[in-house]
């Protein structure tokens, strides 16, 4: 390499380490710039001859992590050294001892916590998963871990460009499933949101472009807009002597998307791809009601949707989130989402856990984030779970709407969306929750399955008669009530050990098998159960008797037919390799070496998911497992990010091979007004002019307006998508729109 490339190089990295240290906003003693100096040299020297993909020195990663740490998060001294060296333990000689001896223990941990875990056997669970748990785990000592993890994350998503698709993808759906959940729930929404954007990005490259395309194209007039919203606004604030700083926030594409979907409407109607923060500076002890007369002041302009209403200072959400948040009616007949907030709230809004803990040191009470993170670090650290099912039971919650609740005494409890009785009695005790019978919500008698509402007081009722069984499981939704049940359910189930020990022993005697961890292993592995405990207790309760075992180690042809069949029930009938069919060609990983980039690859067996059921020209990911047809997923299918995100090494990349002939089935539902000759028009359109096949059409009228759920065969997104334009341009028709899970 040319002296000048390498001088310009050691310039760029001195220029962003003098930038993290500009952007260093907390305590910053001479003792503490001298220790995060050693630790840049530390970094610099370790890192020298690694480089990442896309070409630049690798020291300009933990510089760039350590300072969006600084910047972005907020974080102190600990955590920019820690940002610093998070690579060094994995990538290089260094060891943690070399860590502590030269920056303390508490330095150490954080490093610890951020380090892979390698070497996992990948029998059962994925070393992915268990480096996720590793980390989640992590809060119950240190919540900086998953704050510099989360700072890690962000700049990996930034320069995911030079990463293969396979690679983007798996690191897309890993982000979207857990990291910014944890962003969210931590009070990062600036984070929050730039991660799923960037996730949309790689996960939905086309959709993500076109949004950006139409946001950049409306970006003027969306600002002439604003212009002219806010000038009675800051009129009025000046009247009442309020000082203030008013922005206009664009929406993401990841957020407008979401919007799309969820009201199966066009990017043109969505009227809400902009917010309006109103941010009023003003000391703690008058905050609350500047804000309200602020919102006063906006409301005698602007007629507000008083539905919209949302008052998150009364009630802060669980991450610590404070603002009233109001939708008025702007100039041009125009809907305007507006939110107002104090300075102070403002920065515990864009940077979160770290910002609550300077204001909470400054003598501001205990909020939900408290309780949330009090209870998160109760279930860690109980929690004796699988992994995979670990972390799915832990980022259930992560990212849900949430209501409020009180209790007989007038304590206010924050709670998922869809919670009910037993998940609210789990969460004041666990005892409360084992002997729950049900509550009086609101003076009624409601039973534990009930799904209780923001605003509900609850009084629960219990006795000790009542014990959990596995049926409560579908009653709850929160990962506390979950562990909880589990544990007692376990508990109980541990006094049958010696009863289902004893019986296990004789089976194995008579079968003339020897009683080993392997056999044992083998019969869990085989009868899909969580460990021994279970085992024990379903052979004590004879639901697992000697001819369960003896067809575990003596199979037959049909009962293996029949497991097989039981593993993968969403998928469907294989399609013959040899049939003249629509088909996807994939590239399995050890195909890629030995073709080493030919594109010469054989097709592989594979079997089209029924929960997102594809078809060609949607964007489509493989997901690999042993003894089984390689599966097919669109890539935002929701239970593939779950997967990719326990398994990506288990990815293989997958694209749609055009052959004629074939189709696959796919799903619309019209919204129309109800007259005569409507559906004659619809199937006409599908049948004659676009000669395609309907296998199912189910039609519910109600006060002259009707849903038609129609399911047809189609070859690809290109024919159906013209299907649904087409269908549109019927008279009668209010929306058209694609659904995924078909029976």
């Amino acid at each position: 390499m040319k002296p000048t490339v390498l001088e310009q190089e050691r310039l760029d990295i001195l220029r962003r380490y003098r930038r993290l240290i500009e952007v260093w906003h907390t305590r910053k003693t001479t003792q503490d710039k001298w220790m995060v100096r050693k630790a840049f040299r530390l970094a610099a020297d370790a890192h020298k001859d690694m480089r990442r993909r896309s070409g630049e020195p690798f020291i300009l990663h933990p510089l760039e992590v350590a300072t969006i740490a600084a910047n972005e998060i907020g974080l102190g001294t600990t955590s920019i050294i820690s940002a610093l060296l998070h690579d060094t333990v994995e990538d290089t000689d260094m060891t943690l001892d070399d860590i502590k001896i030269m920056f303390g223990e508490e330095v150490m941990r954080i490093i610890d916590g951020l380090t892979k875990i390698e070497g996992i056997s990948e029998t059962s669970v994925s070393s992915q998963s268990e480096t996720l748990k590793k980390i989640l785990l992590t809060l119950s000592d240190d919540v900086r871990v998953i704050l510099v993890k989360l700072a890690d994350r962000l700049h990996n998503m930034r320069t995911l460009e030079a990463m293969p698709r396979e690679k983007q993808v798996k690191v897309a759906s890993e982000t979207k499933y857990l990291y910014a959940p944890l962003a969210y729930r931590l009070g990062l929404y600036s984070i929050k949101s730039e991660l799923e954007d960037l996730s949309f990005k790689y996960s939905e490259p086309q959709i993500y472009r076109e949004i950006e395309e139409k946001l950049q194209a409306k970006s003027e007039v969306r600002q002439v807009f604003f212009d002219e919203f806010r000038k009675p606004i800051e009129n009025a604030l000046q009247a009442i002597n309020l000082s203030f700083n008013i922005q206009c926030i664009t929406k993401t594409s990841f957020s407008i998307w979401q919007k799309m979907r969820k009201d199966e409407m066009p990017f043109e109607e969505v009227y809400d791809v902009f917010s309006v923060d109103v941010v009023i500076d003003e000391e703690k002890d008058k905050e609350v009601l500047a804000c309200w007369s602020a919102y006063s002041a906006i409301t005698a302009i602007y007629r507000p949707n008083n539905k919209s209403l949302r008052d998150f200072i009364s009630a802060p959400k669980a991450n610590g989130y404070e603002a009233i948040h109001i939708t008025v009616m702007g100039q041009n007949g125009q809907w305007v989402e507006v939110h107002i907030r104090s300075t102070r709230m403002d920065e515990i809004a864009r940077k979160g856990y770290p910002a609550y803990l300077k204001y909470k040191t400054e003598g501001a009470t205990d909020t939900g984030l408290d309780d949330w993170l009090n209870k998160t670090k109760e279930l860690l650290k109980d929690s004796d779970e699988e992994t995979v099912s670990f972390i799915d039971d832990f980022t259930r919650n992560l990212f849900s709407d949430e209501i409020v609740v009180f209790t007989p005494r007038g304590d206010m409890i924050s709670l998922p969306l869809h919670a009910t009785v037993l998940d609210f009695a789990y969460a004041i005790h666990s005892d409360l929750g084992n002997h729950c019978i049900g509550a009086n919500v609101n003076h009624r008698l409601r039973p534990v399955d009930y799904a209780i509402k923001s605003g509900d007081q609850i009084e629960v009722i219990n006795s000790r008669v009542q014990q959990p069984n596995k049926d409560w499981y579908k009653f709850v939704v929160t990962a506390r009530a979950k562990s909880r049940i589990k544990i007692a359910i376990k508990n109980e189930r541990k006094k049958y050990r010696s009863k289902g020990e004893q019986l296990l022993e004789n089976y194995f005697t008579q079968l003339k098998i020897e009683n080993s961890k392997p056999n044992v292993s083998k019969l869990i592995t085989q009868q899909k159960l969580n460990g021994l405990v279970d085992l024990y207790f379903y052979i004590a309760k004879g639901e697992i008797g000697f001819k369960d075992v003896k067809e575990a180690f003596n199979p037959s042809e049909s009962a293996m037919s029949w497991i097989r069949n039981f593993r993968i029930p969403f998928i469907k009938t294989k399609i013959p390799l040899d049939d003249k069919a629509q088909q996807i060609q994939m590239v399995d990983k050890t195909e890629m070496k030995k073709n080493k980039g030919s594109g010469d690859f054989s097709a592989l067996e594979y079997s089209v998911s029924k929960c997102c059921n594809p078809i060609p020209g949607d964007n489509v990911v493989g997901l690999l497992f042993p003894n089984e047809p390689i599966q097919i997923h669109k890539t935002e299918c929701e239970k593939a990010i779950r997967l990719m995100s326990h398994y990506g090494k288990n990815i293989v990349k997958a694209k749609w091979k055009q052959k004629e002939g074939v189709t696959f089935l796919a799903g619309l539902t019209v919204k129309a007004v109800d007259k005569l000759g409507l559906l004659q028009q619809i199937s006409n359109q599908i049948t004659d002019e676009f000669g395609l096949n309907i296998r199912s059409f189910n039609l519910e009228s109600v006060e002259g307006l009707v849903d038609i759920n129609i399911t047809l065969y189609v070859n690809n997104t290109e024919k159906l998508n013209k299907l649904i334009q087409r269908l549109k341009k019927i008279k009668e028709v209010l929306k058209v729109s694609r659904y995924n899970k078909i029976d």
